[in-house]
């Protein structure tokens, strides 16, 4: 497969069914804030109005270190939710513990709307691990941002498999033969690895998997042949398949990507695995219903603004919005797949 475009043609390549995806999620968010906002005020007839919010700076706090994926999503939406709210909007790394201190400090904040948190698909995955007792439960979700789906990536010059076909062939052959990598075991990346073989009717050893420090190792390991498959986002590797050096054959989406657009889901290819690596906004449990209105409304705008499309456009981020209780409902299918994944290769505690 010969790529003809570049991430910088990422937005450019949006499809109509994107762009109609979007339009629909801007008169929902406009409509559920009409209706969100309406209720409050009839709900408040009669009673003291409560204090404005915000009225002080805002704190968001990051789980991962400086300058990743994360921690660059967390600073450009704070960038725009300081012009909409008209307060100082911060970031706050505090890193350690697999990700557990960043989002344990958000749970455990006071729920008045001022210390906020970066979740990640992490959140899914730390209690199956035995890393903490913190799940989704333990947050009020404002909004999903972005979601880098795993993808399957192969070599080029790989003469044993050219095809989607050939690689799945190979691997109910030769089980126990090939071996992936992407991350850490028991990583996003080594999840959607399970989670495609176990889509295939395969057990979770079928492909062996070798550990990584992420995807740029992994991707190293797959060009030097330490390798045959790497599982992590395809958006990672999309500068190497420019240059024809390796093959994404499939991403673990539940739609194609702009960045993409030629190459199949896995659902398309008859496996229902979706996996990514996800981040988005939360609260700790039992934000006000005023408070989480607002943020509603202002995450919304911000998603939508001038500068945070142009932090998607030029960060090689795979958006994905969903906001309040469609996000709930994303972590929620996550918990129980990323569980089940864990369970089947014997990583869960």
């Amino acid at each position: 497969m010969k790529l003809k475009y570049t991430r910088g043609a990422k937005r450019k390549l949006n499809s109509k069914f994107e762009q109609k995806e979007g339009e629909m999620n801007r008169s929902w968010g406009r409509l559920v804030m009409m209706v969100v906002l309406s209720g409050l005020l009839l709900g408040l007839v009669g009673q003291a109005q409560p204090p404005q919010y915000p009225i002080k700076p805002i704190t968001i706090n990051v789980p991962w270190s400086p300058g990743g994926g994360t921690d660059r999503t967390a600073r450009a939406l704070a960038a725009s939710l300081q012009e909409i709210l008209g307060v100082q909007v911060g970031v706050v790394n505090k890193t350690g513990g697999g990700g557990v201190i960043g989002h344990r400090a958000t749970a455990d904040a006071e729920p008045d709307g001022y210390t906020l948190g970066m979740v990640t698909v992490e959140i899914t995955m730390m209690h199956w691990l035995g890393l903490t007792d913190l799940t989704y439960r333990d947050y009020d979700p404002i909004a999903l941002l972005i979601n880098n789906p795993a993808g399957i990536i192969i070599r080029t010059n790989d003469v044993r498999f050219q095809t989607y076909e050939d690689l799945v062939q190979y691997i109910q052959a030769h089980p126990g033969e090939l071996k992936a990598t992407g991350t850490a075991a028991g990583g996003i990346w080594h999840l959607g690895l399970i989670q495609w073989l176990r889509g295939l009717g395969l057990p979770a050893d079928t492909v062996r998997w070798v550990p990584s420090k992420g995807a740029s190792e992994g991707l190293q390991f797959l060009l030097a042949e330490t390798v045959d498959i790497c599982t992590c986002s395809p958006l990672e590797a999309l500068p190497l398949a420019e240059q024809g050096r390796v093959e994404i054959l499939a991403v673990m989406f539940d739609r194609r990507l702009s960045a993409l657009p030629d190459v199949p889901t896995l659902q398309e290819l008859g496996v229902d695995a979706v996996v990514g690596g996800w981040a988005g906004l939360a609260g700790p449990r039992g934000l006000p219903a005023q408070v989480l209105a607002v943020l509603h409304k202002a995450v919304f705008d911000a998603f939508w603004s001038e500068g945070f499309q142009t932090f998607l456009e030029t960060s090689g981020f795979n958006p994905d919005f969903r906001l309040g209780y469609r996000f709930e409902d994303f972590m929620s299918q996550q918990d129980q797949a990323n569980g089940e994944a864990l369970q089947a290769a014997g990583l869960n505690r």
